[in-house]
């Protein structure tokens, strides 16, 4: 949403210099790439790698090891949330029918920045790469990042990071570094119909 980046543009220069401490959750080394590079000029980030709906396993762990060479790459703290997937079934049953980028989409979103924000105890502000991704709606994002912030007291930093050719800088990032860029979401329900 226009007005998303046009709020965060305008934190971004209220902020006058001073880099305040900011955990970043990270769905993918990849849509961190822009992230990280775009808001390092504003905030000392820690990464917080939350993402229990990631499937398989195996997968999981590729993700998890790309992430964790990004951050050594660029010197950035990396930390690890824990990978339970039964979390992730609970948060979207009843969904599972749910197109991608639908309802099923926006309680994962939903889910993983209430982990974020209930870990940014001790931070000014608590954001996520999710909305680098064209397929993410980074108003519904936004939405509930907004009310965690007033849930748990720490200042949500309302973003759309696509915007100004974020994405695109993000595959173009990942490419020149050589990062794994996965082919679907991470749930199983994202998985194309063949390999399930």
């Amino acid at each position: 949403m226009k007005g998303d980046f046009k709020e965060m543009e305008s934190l971004l220069a209220a902020l006058g210099g001073v880099k305040k401490k900011l955990l970043l959750h990270s769905c993918c080394a990849p849509c961190s790439t822009h992230a990280v590079k775009f808001l390092r000029q504003f905030f000392d980030i820690t990464v917080f790698y939350f993402n229990p709906n990631i499937y398989p396993d195996a997968e999981y762990i590729k993700r998890l090891n790309e992430q964790k060479k990004l951050c050594a790459l660029w010197n950035v703290p990396v930390v690890e949330g824990d990978y339970e997937p039964s979390r992730f079934y609970a948060a979207v049953r009843g969904l599972e029918g749910e197109k991608e980028g639908g309802a099923r989409c926006d309680v994962c979103c939903a889910f993983r920045l209430e982990e974020t924000a209930k870990r940014a105890a001790g931070y000014d502000y608590f954001a996520t790469t999710l909305t680098v991704s064209p397929l993410k709606n980074a108003a519904a994002i936004n939405a509930s990042g907004r009310a965690l912030d007033e849930k748990y007291g720490v200042s949500y930093l309302v973003a759309d990071l696509k915007k100004k050719d974020g994405y695109l800088d993000s595959v173009r990032t990942s490419k020149e570094l050589g990062l794994y860029r996965q082919h679907y979401c991470g749930c199983a329900f994202s998985l194309p119909e063949e390999e399930r």
